[in-house]
């Protein structure tokens, strides 16, 4: 295959891993680039699995040079104390919220992870803020992430403070997370056209969607049991 790197002996990839691991430090430290010390971070968790090293690279990828991905992975070690850092939800929220005001790679996942901490409570002493949650699910579902889809569905399925009732904006935020193919915002969505709940009620559009649920959890039970250990 095309671009592949064929190694002789074992001595040969360890040369070659040695290699990448001063590249990405000649790139991190001495080129002060910030995508060098992504790249960087990647490897010492991937490769060396010294998460130490990596959450100190990421922390100060993220802070000093702004790096979304970096600000993105650094919020993940924060929010379950990897990489010897005390877990700190505060902490990876801001981290997250960098990631995802700045964009980039894995910014609609922070967008995500924002909302989910703020409609979660526990970064504002256990006093969930469902309006936030509501702008950054936003933010994550205009970038077709169907979770954050779902959670806006629920949010105007339910209401919340400062977050009236919508149920055509439950509807709609359900469709798309539907098409998106998850799977219980199919089966939302079907319920509400065979209810009729807030929405004209449409049998056929009921069906359809009860299928599509169906055959989507068909797909992921295929897709786990096709799995084997250690992948």
């Amino acid at each position: 295959m095309a671009g592949l790197v064929n190694f002789e002996d074992e001595e040969e990839v360890r040369g070659y891993l040695e290699n990448l691991h001063v590249e990405y430090s000649y790139q991190c430290y001495r080129e002060r680039d910030p995508d060098g010390c992504q790249r960087l971070a990647d490897y010492l968790e991937a490769v060396r699995k010294d998460f130490a090293a990596a959450a100190r690279v990421l922390r100060g990828n993220c802070e000093a040079q702004g790096h979304s991905e970096s600000c993105y992975k650094l919020g993940a070690y924060q929010a379950i104390g990897k990489g010897g850092l005390t877990p700190d939800l505060k902490a990876a929220y801001n981290s997250f919220l960098k990631s995802c005001e700045k964009g980039g790679k894995r910014s609609i996942n922070a967008c995500h992870n924002v909302g989910l901490l703020a409609h979660d409570g526990r970064v504002n002493d256990d006093k969930p803020d469902p309006v936030v949650a509501r702008d950054y699910y936003t933010k994550a579902c205009d970038g077709n992430f169907a979770p954050s889809c779902f959670n806006l569905s629920v949010i105007y399925l339910q209401g919340a403070p400062g977050v009236p009732k919508d149920m055509n904006l439950a509807l709609q935020y359900s469709l798309k997370a539907c098409e998106l193919g998850h799977m219980w915002a199919c089966a939302n969505a079907s319920r509400m056209y065979k209810i009729g709940d807030g929405i004209e009620k449409n049998d056929t559009k009921a069906e359809a969607l009860k299928n599509r649920a169906k055959q989507l959890h068909k797909e992921q039970k295929e897709a786990s049991s096709s799995l084997t250990f250690g992948e």
